[in-house]
């Protein structure tokens, strides 16, 4: 299967008879996904996935002043010693406050676990089709969905990705509900990334000068959603995203990624690699603990690069309830709010925010910006 656009162009400029929803239409009836195209033979990017040139140029902050990415934070010991705890919260809060991301290692998921949960995405993705497209909608409600941008009918372009989706909670989805070609491993590392999230919001809750628990008592660990993404190598990476700018919706997100990088974030307008590291789990801050925390905190935008080589795989997890109605409404918390700072955001619920992102999508525009009082 080759997907062809009547020509693919760098500047997307005005073509006779283009007719984009065709394309997409297209694409999406064949369930194979970029991937699909690769296999395919796709030499050129079809005109549905390019981007303007400015949003994909590989920027990075080598090109400028150097700016390295915040120094590993090790999780060792904190349990046992107060002073060595201290350390770890102020790093964590000082890199939460100022870059949105920081890397964590001795983090308590083992090696071996975050290797076959790679090698486990791996096998769903690379499996037969007619196995694959079984689990293929577009029904956001489903709780595990595969399918190639989630807002590809409402994005102006769409990525160089493929992706499956899963809410592990709350109310983890039974076994057989979950792909066999992952589901042991999907169980087992969940498991112990839950156990991490819950470890992080009470050293951020610390940072915060608040109460321990005090993230973990308003519900930011009461769910999670796992999105795995599949980046095929790309003809032309110059010309499309794998994840176009966005800031993540969650409270906080933990990524764990393979060995060939492209994921970049902005630090004072200039991207920078997130380097890859085989011991070490990504966190970043999302909107709602930005919004909890009055700015305190950052939820920082970032982008994954098309790349030449692949496929690139990824996996994140997202502490959020997503679409689950819980019943809470979140605003800035009360005692980090003086007469001088008060209030930023509108009260919302996580279910409000979540259906306003899918909304708008990937669309370079910020989703908190929309709950701004």
């Amino acid at each position: 299967m080759v997907l062809e656009s009547k020509k693919s162009t760098q500047d997307g400029g005005d073509e006779e008879q283009y007719d984009r929803k065709s394309e997409l239409i297209a694409f999406d009836e064949t369930k194979a996904g970029v991937k699909g195209l690769v296999d395919a033979g796709v030499t050129t990017v079809p005109r549905m996935f390019i981007h303007p040139p400015g949003k994909t140029s590989n920027t990075s902050a080598n090109n400028k002043k150097q700016l390295n990415f915040p120094a590993l934070i090790d999780l060792d010991g904190i349990e046992q010693d107060p002073i060595r705890r201290k350390q770890v919260v102020e790093s964590i809060k000082d890199a939460s406050g100022s870059w949105g991301f920081f890397q964590v290692v001795n983090h308590g998921v083992a090696n071996s676990i975050l290797q076959e949960m790679i090698n486990g995405i791996r096998r769903f993705f690379e499996q037969d089709l007619e196995v694959k497209k079984q689990w293929f909608t577009r029904d956001s409600t489903r709780r595990v969905t595969y399918s190639s941008n989630f807002d590809l009918y409402a994005s102006t372009a769409a990525n160089w990705r493929d992706s499956m989706y899963c809410l592990m909670g709350p109310n983890p989805p039974k076994p057989q509900e979950l792909p066999e070609a992952c589901r042991d491993i999907m169980i087992e590392y969940s498991e112990q990334v839950m156990k991490l999230g819950s470890k992080l919001l009470t050293l951020l809750s610390e940072g915060l000068g608040l109460n321990r628990s005090h993230l973990l008592d308003i519900g930011c660990a009461d769910g999670h959603a796992l999105i795995s993404h599949y980046y095929p190598a790309c003809p032309q990476p110059e010309l499309t995203m794998g994840t176009s700018i966005h800031s993540d919706i969650s409270f906080i997100t933990i990524l764990l990624q393979d060995a060939l990088g492209g994921l970049q974030l902005l630090h004072d307008d200039q991207w920078v690699d997130v380097p890859p590291n085989p011991d070490a789990l990504v966190i970043n801050i999302g909107d709602f603990l930005q919004l909890l925390s009055n700015d305190k905190l950052k939820s920082v935008e970032h982008r994954v690069l098309a790349r030449s080589q692949g496929p690139r795989i990824s996996i994140a997890n997202f502490l959020t309830t997503g679409n689950h109605d819980t019943g809470r409404i979140y605003a800035p918390i009360e005692e980090l709010l003086t007469e001088e700072t008060p209030p930023k955001y509108r009260p919302t619920s996580v279910k409000e925010y979540t259906q306003y992102f899918h909304t708008k999508g990937l669309d370079d525009t910020s989703t908190l910006s929309h709950f701004k009082l």
